[in-house]
Formats: structure tokens, sequence, C-alpha cells
């Protein structure tokens, strides 16, 4: 497994943070953190146009750049240390991870190269009122009707699902009662009759979620009946090891705001960053950084070469960054002092991505329970 990181990878990075910097500073992330969308069409146009983010690991056939998760977890990296408010996540990584992944190859010509080209905004909506991230906890149902299909019922907490012009639904189809629910993959245009949508109250404010109600609604059924298991939890995995590169960005940035901060705030006539005590604890979350580093990479690695391992690394990852994100976070509050605690400080808005972060995709709880199981213990 190559590990390295290439030239090629490294002009990406930078070429990602310059753009951020300039196109979404934090500053501008606030402004829009008072909008219905939280995001900037222009913004997401241009990383689309101008950088071609959208489709960086969408294949080249899809209208893609057609490379990996091993580049793009460098752009979630990026994106996740500048809360970027976009829809990336949603569009770029589950919706086009779960087309991708389907047998359907009518519904990947269809729907990747607007979802690479930025044009389309697509999520997908799987958790219910419950917020589990189980497939057990599947309700949703779809019926035959005629030549189509239908959806009934909701889902809620989906991401960047109040905006969305695709929604990719997991819903319940026929099955045998011996077993487990048959899940079946819909594409459900944001614009069908029946389709009600909105926003929920969220801790993040930098990004959105909504619930989405669904009262006889036309679907298209992507791949065939029954077919969606395998295709939902290959794309949770994939989308958990993507968070985990977006908190892995939050976390460092988190780090290099208390750092800084050490360096400058004076305390008895020298900077408070000389203290054993702040000293130590800037120490010990760089370890826990460049150790999330590591499991980032070799993750998204394993993503790339097709690697049997990424159902126990996606859990390992995702129970560990969370966690990593979270102290982070939170003790560039601390080292902050009075200040951190601030509406005007952004050290909060780094803490609130962390705690939404965590529970999103499942915590680390659930993740080490889901590991434990596949591992056999």
């Amino acid at each position: 497994m190559n590990l390295g990181v290439s030239a090629e990878q490294r002009e990406l990075r930078e070429s990602v943070r310059r753009f951020l910097a300039e196109r979404a500073p934090l500053s501008r992330v606030r402004e829009l953190m008072d909008t219905a969308d939280a995001m900037d069409i222009g913004v997401w146009r241009q990383a689309a146009d101008q950088l071609g983010l959208q489709g960086i690991a969408i294949g080249e056939e899809y209208g893609g750049a057609g490379f990996s998760l091993a580049e793009q977890a460098i752009v979630l990296e990026e994106l996740g240390g500048a809360l970027y408010t976009g829809p990336y996540l949603a569009s770029a990584v589950l919706a086009a991870t779960a087309v991708g992944a389907s047998e359907d190859e009518g519904a990947r010509r269809d729907l990747l190269p607007g979802i690479a080209s930025g044009q389309t905004i697509a999520t997908l909506a799987f958790t219910e009122d419950d917020g589990s991230w189980a497939s057990e906890s599947v309700r949703l149902a779809a019926a035959k009707n005629g030549h189509g299909w239908r959806l009934d019922g909701h889902k809620s907490f989906v991401l960047d699902g109040h905006g969305a012009d695709l929604i990719l639904a997991v819903a319940v189809t026929d099955a045998d009662s011996s077993g487990p629910a048959a899940l079946s993959l819909f594409a459900v245009d944001g614009t069908a009759a029946g389709l009600r949508r909105r926003v929920l109250p969220t801790l993040d404010q930098t990004r959105r979620l909504a619930r989405c109600e669904f009262s006889d609604v036309p679907a298209r059924l992507i791949g065939s009946p029954g077919a969606g298991r395998a295709v939902l939890e290959h794309t949770l995995d994939v989308a958990a090891i993507a968070l985990a590169a977006e908190q892995l960005g939050g976390a460092q940035r988190a780090l290099d705001m208390a750092v800084g901060y050490a360096k400058v705030r004076q305390q008895f006539g020298r900077a408070i960053g000389s203290f054993q005590s702040i000293k130590h604890r800037c120490a010990d979350l760089l370890l826990e950084v460049e150790s999330l580093r590591s499991a980032v990479g070799y993750a998204a690695a394993a993503v790339a070469e097709g690697s049997g391992e990424v159902p126990v690394l996606a859990s390992l990852v995702k129970a560990y960054a969370s966690e990593v994100y979270a102290r982070v976070a939170a003790e560039n509050i601390q080292i902050h002092g009075g200040i951190g605690f601030t509406w005007e400080h952004d050290a909060h808005l780094y803490l609130k991505r962390a705690k939404a972060s965590e529970l999103f995709l499942g915590d680390g709880s659930y993740h080490r329970e889901r590991l434990a199981t596949r591992i056999g213990l």
C-alpha cells in the first residue's frame, strides 16, 4: 500500500488551501451561518469549474477526475480546517459513493456527471427519528406502482437535504419475513410532488440537517430491488473515513490556533506557551493529531486500493477521529482562556463542528461496538 505523498497531492492541498483562504475565510463562514442555506453557490460552482473538487473521486467516464479517496481525503481535510459550509460531504461523498457503488450503469451515467460538475447537489437520506445509523432502523417504505415506485415515510438528519436537487433515499422493499428487511436505494427529484422538507435546529450552525417527509413520492429505483444493503454498507464505510479526514483538518486547525495563541499571550512577563503545563498540553494534542493523520491516510489508501480491511478501518478511524477532534477543540478553548468562550472568537465554531461530527455517521460507542462485531468479538 502506497502511503507516500506525491508532488501532485501536495500541489492539490496547496491549491485547495489557497482557494478556501481567498473565497471562504472564517469571516465569510460567519456570514453564511445566518443564511437559510449556509452556502455560497458562487464558491461551490468555482470549486467545480476551477478545481474540479466535486468530481475528484468520480470516474473520468462519468465526468470526474478519476482519482480516489486518497486525493479526496486531502480535499476534505482542507475543507474541515476551513469549516467550509457547502454540501461537499453530502454530494461528492455520500451521494456520489452510493451511486458509484450500485450496479446500475444507467443511473451512474445519468446522475454522476451532474454531481461531478457541481450542477447537481445531491445527498443520502438514511437515518430516521431515532438517529440510528444501523441498517435495521430503516422504516421508509417503498411500493411498486405500475411501472414505477412510490415512497411513504420520512427521513431525519439528512445532511444538506433542505436544498438538494437529488435525494438518494434508502427504503424498505418487500422482504422474506424470516430474514432482515430488504433495503433498496431510490433517487428522488428535489422538486417531486409529495416531498416536504424543513431545516432542523442544530448545534453546528455551519452545517444544515433536514427532515424529509415522503407522501406517495415518485422515485427511481437504483439497481435491483433488495440490493441496497451492500451498497449502503460500503457507502457508510467510505463516508466514515471521509468524515474522519474532515475531522482531522478541523483538529489540526484548532491545534494551530492553540499553539499560535500560546506563543503570543503574555502572563507574568512571558508567553504562556513557555509554561510547562501549556507546553505539555500542546505536545499531547500534537501527538494525537499526528496519530489521527496516520490512521486517516492508511484508511483512505485502503479504500483506494480496494482492501478488505476497509470495513474494520472505517469504524476504527471514525471512533478515533471523533474523540481527537472533540478533545483538541475543547483544549483550544481552554488554552485561550476567557476569550475562547466568547461568541466573537472562532474557537467555539470548531468545538460545535467537532461535537456534531462526532454523532454524524455514528459516535465512538457505536463504532467500537460495530468494530467488535466485525472482527468477531
